[in-house]
């Protein structure tokens, strides 16, 4: 695995880029934030394209932007009015997204720079990055270490493996946050897209679950059991589409149990690049990238809404907040284990 300085932060420490490859595809990672700065692969002809949205250096990732490829947490999606409770004792977090709390807050893990550790085995590549939350970072609860092992396989995967532990009952919700575009450039209208979703977690205008949240796809825009163009499905009329300026919604993946499987696919037809997700979360934010509006990234590109699709594998959003939803909590006794894998191929 090659290593470089990637620059130096605010407060003199540097940042280093760390690249990730096989004989097929190359990513490349920041320890700043657990930043994907690029992942390059090969279309149907064996051309090469960066699949994924972002910045050329660490002044772009130091940017003013909406989280873009990086690590979130401690929770991912939003917690409504920043509030909730374990037992008897109530917690306040940052509103970064007023009334409400997002990603973590205005200084989450995606702003924090990791200790990395190169933990390669064989020809296989694998970064470490490790973070100590400290009790009461961000208004949560509880010290929290926290490991993420990015690995590129040799069946073209890259995988991301988390654990965390706590010495207080918190609650941990972690994501990555990449912007997906598998042409390179363009919008994603035309993707097609399949999710292992009969349901979504329907919410309102800010994004909070509504009280009878779980709403059905059937003949709905969010129905992607089969494949479906995105850009049909983005022109269709819904509310839950409108509320969210596009997809902005959690997918409920049926039959979760836990185990490790895959839950989505997409394809680009014209490029013959294809991506698939796999997880042991019990859902995926589907995200058309609504608002991504004149964030100037590589190259000098012009981000704008429908230019990138995210895939967040998660928990519900506001689940400290919800019993019915499956449970965030993580306590002393236990340990947080997730794991998800985005695999390229190409089509026949």
């Amino acid at each position: 695995m090659k290593t470089e300085v990637f620059g130096s932060l605010p407060n003199g420490k540097e940042a280093h880029l760390f690249t990730l490859s096989n004989d097929w595809m190359e990513v490349k990672i920041t320890n700043y934030g657990g930043t994907i700065c690029s992942i390059e692969v090969p279309d149907r002809e064996g051309r090469l394209a960066d699949v994924i949205f972002g910045f050329d250096s660490l002044e772009g990732c130091l940017s003013d932007h909406p989280f873009m490829n990086t690590l979130i947490g401690r929770f991912g999606n939003r917690v409504a009015k920043g509030q909730f409770s374990i037992g008897n004792e109530s917690f306040q977090l940052p509103v970064n997204l007023p009334p409400h709390h997002l990603h973590g807050g205005d200084k989450g893990f995606d702003k924090v720079l990791w200790e990395a550790q190169d933990v390669s085995e064989g020809t296989q590549d694998k970064l470490k990055l490790s973070y100590l939350s400290p009790d009461g970072e961000m208004g949560y609860p509880g010290k929290l270490q926290v490991e993420v092992v990015y690995s590129l396989t040799p069946e073209n995967e890259l995988v991301i493996a988390y654990k965390a532990n706590t010495d207080a009952p918190t609650h941990v919700n972690l994501t990555h946050h990449a912007y997906f575009n598998l042409k390179g450039s363009g919008d994603i209208r035309d993707h097609e897209l399949q999710i292992d979703a009969s349901q979504i977690v329907a919410a309102d205008g800010e994004g909070i679950p509504l009280q009878d949240a779980l709403m059905k796809v059937d003949s709905t825009p969010f129905d992607f059991r089969s494949l479906a163009s995105l850009g049909k499905r983005l022109s269709q009329p819904h509310e839950q589409l409108s509320l969210g300026g596009g997809f902005d919604r959690s997918f409920v993946f049926d039959d979760w149990d836990g185990s490790y499987q895959k839950v989505a696919e997409v394809q680009h037809l014209d490029s013959g690049r294809k991506m698939e997700v796999f997880t042991t979360e019990p859902a995926v934010q589907l995200y058309t990238a609504n608002f991504l509006d004149g964030v100037i990234g590589k190259g000098g590109q012009v981000y704008k809404p429908y230019s990138a699709f995210c895939l967040e594998t998660q928990h519900f959003p506001d689940s400290p907040n919800r019993d019915e939803f499956p449970t965030t909590l993580l306590r002393p006794d236990q340990v947080y284990l997730q794991k998800t894998a985005y695999k390229f191929d190409t089509l026949d």
